[in-house]
């Protein structure tokens, strides 16, 4: 059976945390993104165009994002069934209810600052800080994502360049809603968020590769599996120059078992040779599913 990264964690590590990525995506949508009208795609900026389209009291766009997602879920159930995940309704519930909550708790007249860039620095980094946390848990905030998954299951579509498409185009409809500051705000945070959370979710999955040639590599493997409690693989090699017989040792480590065994490496075997490369993509026991 297939162990996915987001298994390695308890079911209540797994909900903890898709809590705070759906706080932190709430906080940023709520506070940087509604009060500046900044539409970058989603259901978060469909529902700002329909703020404005539609003015009223009680419709605001924190409400239009409860209606949407809550259509969307139905539309899911009806189309996907057992295969739709109830990571997503949580997520897509909590989403919308938080968006209400804060709107209750904290009405907002106005952007909270004179500098709509900043603002839309925050807007963009948190969205993405919070979709890679749940892209890190194979989970989704539902919206958008739903339809996709409707497309993907019944069609051979690109859904990925269908999101793009879609987005673009909530996106540029800002344009003609909010005005060109607005509009030409949201392109751009378009752009941003689209870079954001692929470096937000290589952070991540950030893994350093070790290769360490050395004369003694008994003391170091025994603090890689004792220590640090990771695998190694030893490989005789020889010396281009003086043909000297020596052992290789590859791993791969977490950020912070890497530092450790460089200082233990420098420490203890100052002739070692490393040769350290990060990679966001490692897949076997112990990292992502083959």
């Amino acid at each position: 059976m297939k162990i996915t990264q987001a298994k390695q964690f308890t079911q209540l590590e797994r909900y903890i945390l898709m809590t705070l990525g759906i706080a932190i995506t709430s906080i940023g949508v709520y506070f940087f993104k509604f009060p500046n009208n900044f539409s970058t795609g989603g259901v978060s900026g469909l529902s700002l165009i329909l703020g404005r389209v539609f003015p009223s009291p009680v419709l605001t766009p924190s409400v239009f994002v409860l209606i949407i997602n809550v259509i969307l879920l139905i539309v899911g159930f009806i189309f996907l069934g057992r295969g739709f995940a109830f990571s997503t309704v949580y997520c897509s519930m909590l989403l919308s209810l938080g968006l209400n909550v804060m709107e209750h708790f904290w009405p907002l007249a106005g952007p909270m600052t004179t500098q709509p860039f900043l603002e839309l620095c925050f807007a963009e980094l948190l969205s993405a800080l919070g979709a890679a946390i749940l892209f890190h848990l194979d989970a989704s905030s539902g919206g958008t994502d739903i339809i996709a998954m409707i497309v993907r299951k019944y069609t051979s579509m690109n859904i990925g360049s269908a999101l793009i498409i879609a987005d673009a185009l909530i996106t540029i409809s800002a344009l003609i809603c909010f005005g060109a500051e607005a509009g030409l705000f949201s392109i751009l945070g378009l752009l941003m968020k689209s870079l954001l959370v692929d470096f937000v979710t290589d952070s991540f999955r950030m893994r350093k590769c070790f290769q360490i040639i050395t004369s003694t590599p008994q003391p170091i493997v025994d603090f890689i599996t004792q220590k640090l409690h990771r695998g190694a693989t030893l490989e005789e090699v020889t010396g281009a120059y003086n043909h000297d017989k020596k052992t290789m040792i590859i791993t791969v480590l977490t950020r912070a078992q890497a530092l450790a065994l460089r200082r233990y490496v420098h420490a203890n075997d100052p002739h070692a040779f490393i040769v350290i490369t990060s990679s966001t993509e490692i897949v076997g026991k112990g990292f992502l599913a083959s």
